[in-house]
Parts: structure tokens; C-alpha cells; sequence
């Protein structure tokens, strides 16, 4: 019999887009995923500076580290660009004119004002995408905008704006940033502890936007943006079943149960009612605290910080494997998401007494 010489089928979407009760838009597997699949690849339809000062080490186009001798705008003079190319793409028009126009860059709001300068530059079908996901806004932070925004008209006063501008439209902008802006870390360096804990820049993905929250996620997002581009990759951290929702954590797993409500309530709207909350409602802050750094059996969730959270001092960051190969074997290799450490899987502590937890990672 003739051998076919067609390639394999290609195995189909990891994800589907779906509506869950209480959940709303949620994204659920649509087979059974190995560790470390990759299930989404985003691209930024927004990326924008964490400051004022991160100008000065970052790509303006693409955030990647400058080298010794970067390209500067020819506008404003204080973008500064990697390559030729990311100096072609340029930058936001309305930020640029903003930085020939202000160039002691000392203003109140000035994340929110890099966001808004930067979303206003957008042309209307990327604008009409950003206004299109969710996003959560409370009274305290509609006060606060219709600041943001009293400070913006005086800024860029003579600037070619939208027809649109106006306070109830900037309120909206900024909703969708605080409830659907990724950070991306500058990189970990042994010589500053401290390095994964800076910002370079935000960026808005909307394909990453549908993955809902969990304090004990199936899946982590990482990013490579001076070893590739600032793309980010969502890995499951380990097996999920078919037809199972797949979280992330919109912060460190690390931070304790009024840390996570409380971020949860004033910058999403919700208050958490996973299997971890559940169980930590009950428990007093102190008794807390000792349980998940000692990592102890008498913590349901052990199994997960031993074998999904860094134990890199001060890191906070979650492990998942090394994508699969191509032919399907799982790697041992796992890689946190936050200082970018790689360990085999035999290396986490066998003494630790987690026996049965595994358990609950699929219930």
C-alpha cells in the first residue's frame, strides 16, 4: 500500500469561547490539555510605557531593552526606538506631541495619561475593539477619571483629538485599562533582586481578556519580550480536562485572601468565590499566613505552592512545564512565569507531606 504523503491533522483549538452561569464569558477546553500546552498566543493591540523614566531604557514601539546606541524620534526627541523598523512604526502621534510639548514629563495621573494618550492615537477600528471588551468602573473611580481627564484636556488642548473626547468616554478608556491591562515585567537580573518587581510597560490583549480568574489557576501567562516580541503566551500549568474553564490569576498566587478581595472588588467587581476562598474565609489571618509559607498538609491547596509556585525568595511567580515536543512527550522542565527560573520537576522537596492533594486539581 502507497504510503500518503499529506501531513497528520493538525489536532484542533485548544480553547472555545463560551457564556458559564456566574461567569459570563469564559473560555473552556475543547479536548484534554497535556502541561505546559501552549493554549493562546497574543499579540497587543495597545502597548504603552509604565512611566515617564522607563522612556529612557525601553523600545517606545516594542518595549524590548534598548542597546547602547538607540534610534530617537525625529518629532520629539525622547522616544527612543531599538531598531530601524520599530523606529518606521514610530509611536503614538498623540504621545509624541505631548513629549515635544512637555519635556519635563512631570504630571499627576502619569500611568493613566500614557494609557489615554496612547488609546486616543488608536485608529477607529483598534479604538472601536478596546471599547468593545469589559470593563468595571466604581463610583470612587468614575471621580477620579473625570480628574484624569480634566488634567488631559489642559495638556493636549491644541492636539488633533477624537471628535469624541469627552469625560464620559476617557471614564470608559480607563475602565477597560484597569480591568484588561497585562504588565510586562522588566527582566530578572541576579544583581537586582528586586528587577521582577519593575514594569516596563502594559499592554491591552483582547484574545487574553476571556480568561476569567481563579486564586488556584489551571493556566500562566509568560512573556519574552527582549528574547522574542511582546507577544504573551498562556501555558496550562498542568493536565485540565476536556470541557474544563481555564483561569489564570490576575496576581501573584502568593498574596493572602484580603489582598486578593480586596484587588478583586476595586479593580474588577467581583468577590472570588473559588475552592481556595472558600476554605480561607474561614481561617484567620495569622493562621493563614503560616499555613501557605510553611507549605503544610494541614493546608488543603499545599500540593499546588509546592509544586506550581517559585521558591525563588521574594519571586511570588508560578511554574508550568516547558511546552510539550512535537511529538507529544511532556517536558520535566518547569519555568516561572515571573523570574523566568527553570527547575526539574524532581527537584521540588519530596519530604513535603502533600500525599492526595494532587487530587484536587482536576475537582
Amino acid at each position: 500500500m502507497a504510503t500518503s504523503s499529506n501531513p497528520p491533522p493538525s489536532p484542533p483549538p485548544p480553547l472555545q469561547l463560551t457564556s458559564l452561569p456566574g461567569r459570563g464569558r469564559a473560555l473552556i477546553t475543547s479536548r484534554a490539555i497535556n502541561p505546559g500546552e501552549v493554549l493562546l498566543t497574543s499579540s497587543p493591540l495597545l502597548l504603552y510605557p509604565s512611566s515617564f523614566s522607563s522612556l529612557s531604557s525601553f523600545c517606545s514601539r516594542c518595549s524590548r531593552s534598548l542597546p547602547s546606541a538607540p534610534l530617537p524620534c525625529p518629532s520629539c526627541h525622547l522616544a527612543l526606538f531599538c531598531s530601524h523598523s520599530c523606529l518606521s512604526l514610530s509611536h503614538p502621534h498623540l504621545l509624541c506631541r505631548f513629549l515635544l510639548q512637555n519635556p519635563n514629563r512631570i504630571h499627576p495621573y502619569e500611568q493613566e495619561l500614557l494609557f489615554l494618550l496612547s488609546a486616543y492615537s488608536l485608529p477607529p477600528p483598534s479604538f472601536g475593539l478596546l471599547l468593545s471588551l469589559h470593563g468595571h468602573s466604581s463610583s470612587s473611580h468614575r471621580e477620579e477619571s473625570f480628574a484624569i481627564h480634566s488634567c488631559l484636556s489642559s495638556l493636549i488642548l491644541n492636539y488633533s483629538i477624537p471628535s469624541t473626547f469627552s469625560p464620559e468616554l476617557t471614564a470608559e478608556l480607563l475602565a477597560r485599562d484597569r480591568t484588561n491591562s497585562f504588565a510586562l515585567m522588566e527582566p530578572f537580573r541576579e544583581d537586582d533582586p528586586d528587577s521582577h518587581f519593575k514594569i516596563r510597560a502594559y499592554g491591552v490583549y483582547p484574545d487574553a481578556a476571556f480568561f476569567n480568574h481563579d486564586c488556584l489557576p489551571n493556566a500562566c501567562r509568560f512573556d519574552y519580550v527582549d528574547d522574542r516580541n511582546a507577544d504573551i503566551v498562556v501555558r496550562a500549568i498542568h493536565e485540565v480536562p476536556e470541557g474544563r474553564e481555564v483561569c489564570i490569576s490576575y496576581f501573584p498566587v502568593n498574596w493572602t485572601f484580603k489582598e486578593r478581595q480586596r484587588r478583586l472588588l476595586e479593580d474588577y467587581g467581583f468577590r472570588c468565590e473559588c475552592d481556595r476562598c472558600r476554605v480561607e474565609i474561614e481561617w484567620k489571618e495569622d493562621e493563614m499566613e503560616e499555613d501557605e509559607e510553611d507549605n503544610n498538609g494541614d493546608f488543603p491547596h499545599a500540593y499546588f505552592f509546592v509544586r506550581f509556585m517559585c521558591d525563588r525568595e521574594n519571586c511570588g511567580g508560578t511554574l508550568a512545564p516547558l511546552p510539550p515536543s512535537p511529538d507529544g512527550m511532556v517536558s520535566d522542565v518547569m519555568e516561572c512565569n515571573v523570574c523566568g527560573r527553570m527547575r526539574k520537576e524532581e527537584d521540588v522537596d519530596e519530604d513535603d507531606d502533600v500525599d492526595g492533594d494532587e487530587d484536587m486539581l482536576d475537582e
